[in-house]
């Protein structure tokens, strides 16, 4: 080999080692484009990016490839940084995805707990009109108990003249067993009302009977505030004679004739009418 021709071996020897020794061990982007592309690969959730994905990878094999050839530096970073803009763009689709499955879960959450509230106040409502139910049912058989009847306006229950003095409103002691009664009633149920209506026959004056019925009838109403009754329950009036159930024209129906009529609302009605 003649002189020449080593100078020129020479010189494409120191080119070869020149070329290689222009790609660093350590390109930055390189790196990160190493780092960033397998973790967005291995996401649960990579199928809500999976094109940008696949362009990261792409583009991670081409500057890899490059890197093992020693290629141009600027060529090794434009692909690196291309498959990192990638994954980045990946990364941020998984990261919107994971934020709305929260939000579905949490208005799921949401929405669940509602649904349970509003069973579980369906069913407190239920167990209460079941129970007000059965305690209605237990009133109306107290009250049937008392002798009361059933009338359009409402159960009715007569005291007859017995439990009075002749031409008084006193109540006789055998009258207190019955108002004892009564007044249970009334105060297991607040909402129910009661009419206290006072009659008498038609012997003596027609003011002296409305006066007589009036007294009967708030005799019966003290009994009832006694035995712990609200007054907002009651309401008592005086009929008088004007409207009587039999023939005054005979003792017995006069005696039929002297009453007081409790008049039982339905819960939750209002006070029974004056009407007769």
């Amino acid at each position: 080999m003649n002189r020449l021709q080593r100078v020129l071996l020479s010189g494409a020897v120191v080119a070869i080692f020149a070329a290689c020794a222009s790609v660093p061990e350590n390109i930055e982007e390189l790196q990160t484009a190493r780092a960033v592309v397998p973790q967005v690969e291995a996401s649960p959730r990579a199928g809500v990016a999976a094109t940008y994905i696949s362009e990261a990878r792409k583009a991670l094999d081409r500057a890899n490839r490059l890197a093992e050839r020693g290629a141009d530096l600027d060529e090794i970073r434009h692909e690196a940084q291309i498959a990192t803009l990638n994954a980045e763009i990946a990364n941020e689709r998984i990261l919107a995805a994971q934020a709305r499955e929260e939000i579905e879960k949490g208005q799921a959450e949401r929405q669940a707990v509602l649904i349970e509230n509003r069973e579980r106040e369906a069913q407190r409502r239920a167990q209460q009109a079941e129970m007000e139910r059965q305690r209605a049912s237990s009133l109306e058989q107290e009250l049937a108990a008392l002798k009361a009847k059933p009338t359009p306006r409402g159960m009715v229950l007569t005291l007859g003249d017995v439990l009075f003095d002749t031409a008084q409103a006193t109540l006789k002691p055998g009258a207190y067993p019955t108002i004892e009664r009564v007044a249970e009633v009334l105060k297991a149920e607040p909402d129910r009302r009661v009419t206290i209506e006072g009659h008498t026959d038609s012997r003596g004056s027609d003011e002296y009977n409305q006066q007589l019925s009036e007294r009967r009838a708030a005799a019966v109403e003290a009994a009832l505030v006694e035995r712990g009754v609200s007054r907002d329950q009651i309401i008592s009036i005086g009929k008088g004679e004007t409207f009587p159930i039999a023939s005054n024209d005979d003792a017995g129906g006069r005696q039929q004739n002297r009453r007081v009529e409790l008049i039982f609302a339905d819960a939750g009605s209002s006070v029974a009418s004056d009407v007769n």
